[in-house]
C-alpha cells in the first residue's frame, strides 16, 4: 500500500488508538483530579501521533526519522507514566496493560518504519 498521507501510516493509526486509550483512562475518578499526571500522560500520548504526522511533512527521510524517534520516546514516556498511575491506583491492572501493550505495539511499528526509511 502506498502511503499518501500520514493517516495511511500504521504506526500513526496505532498511536491514535493509544491516545484514545489514555484519554478514556484519565477522564474520570482520581486520575481526572490529578491534573499534573493526567495532563502529562495525555500530552505524551498525543505527542506520539502528532510527531508521526509532523514528521511525514518534514521533507526528507532523515528528518522524518528524527520525528519518529520523538514519537517513540513519547510512547515510552506514556509507559513510564502508566506505571505511576498504576502505583497510585488510578489505573486497574487491566487498563495499565492495555495502555502499555498498545504503546509497545506502536513502538514496534515506529521501529519498523524507521528501518524502512533508512533502507
Amino acid at each position: 500500500m502506498k502511503i499518501e498521507r500520514f493517516e495511511d501510516i500504521k504506526a500513526w493509526q496505532k498511536a491514535r488508538e493509544l491516545a484514545n486509550l489514555v484519554y478514556d483512562a484519565t477522564e474520570s475518578g482520581a486520575f481526572a483530579r490529578d491534573f499534573a499526571l493526567r495532563d502529562q500522560i495525555r500530552s505524551a500520548a498525543s505527542s506520539v501521533m502528532h510527531n508521526i504526522a509532523e514528521g511525514f511533512e518534514a521533507g526528507s527521510d532523515a528528518e522524518f526519522v528524527r520525528f519518529l524517534k520523538y514519537a517513540r520516546r513519547s510512547a515510552s514516556e506514556v509507559q513510564s507514566e502508566a506505571y505511576l498511575a498504576l502505583d497510585r491506583k488510578y489505573l486497574t491492572e487491566n487498563s495499565f496493560q492495555l495502555i502499555y501493550d498498545k504503546a509497545t505495539e506502536t513502538k514496534k511499528l515506529i521501529n519498523a518504519f524507521i528501518g524502512y526509511l533508512r533502507r
